[in-house]
């Protein structure tokens, strides 16, 4: 079996073998490069990563508890396959988390933060433009990330994280499938409602991003995305 594909990670000074493996593997799975019912062996994720066994098994641990991979009985390791049920769950959750999330951080987001999301929505743009989605999906965490952590006592980043990270695969299906996801770029209305510091604009815009985004699909369509990505 060939080596998968792994996003690039920097291991910076103090970061374990098994953290590196982790986040560079969730990484990976995040921005959909490893696809739904792909079929993975720790000796060749360890070989892509170019490290031992031993941290892989701890960080393919790790990701199965979060719902992101799925371990089969021939001890092959997949990304689980989305289903209309599934989806819509995630979906919700992802709502209502980051309208949580945007409201908590209005109160403290400074002008050089609402900047950086002008540029990054401006990346963003440019990246779906040129047809790079791995880019897209990455400026597209980035800007909400920057958003929920403007709070300094934020602690709902991880429960986000685990929603995108199992979201991940199947939305990258649909930015390969759907010429045109957004009708309406719903984080400029995101970045006027906060400049204004108006919470109930802030997470509505929130909540529209994501409704009209990948949960805008209903189950026809999500079936045949699901087909054309077999």
């Amino acid at each position: 079996m060939s080596k998968p594909f792994m996003m690039t990670l920097e291991q910076t000074a103090g970061m374990t073998t098994r953290e590196f493996a982790y986040r560079r593997l969730r990484k990976t799975i995040m921005v959909g490069d490893i696809r739904p019912g792909e079929a993975l062996t720790i000796r060749g994720i360890a070989d892509a990563m170019d490290i031992s066994p031993t941290p892989v098994r701890e960080a393919l641990r790790q990701l199965s508890s979060e719902g992101a991979l799925k371990v089969l009985d021939n001890r092959r390791i997949v990304v689980p396959h989305m289903t209309p049920e599934r989806l819509g769950e995630l979906i919700a959750l992802r709502s209502t988390l980051e309208q949580h999330a945007a409201r908590r951080a209005v109160a403290h987001i400074t002008e050089r933060q609402i900047d950086e999301l002008v540029a990054l929505d401006k990346a963003q743009d440019e990246a779906i433009l040129n047809n790079d989605n791995v880019g897209a999906l990455v400026l597209n965490h980035a800007f909400h990330r920057t958003i929920y952590q403007a709070h300094p006592e934020q602690m709902i980043m991880p429960m986000v994280e685990s929603v995108w990270l199992q979201l991940g695969p199947f939305l990258r299906i649909a930015m390969e499938h759907v010429a045109e996801l957004y009708r309406v770029d719903r984080h400029q209305e995101a970045i006027a409602a906060l400049r204004k510091r108006d919470e109930v604009a802030v997470a509505q815009a929130i909540h529209a991003d994501i409704r009209e985004g990948i949960g805008g699909f209903d189950r026809e369509a999500i079936v045949n995305l699901l087909r054309m990505s077999a």
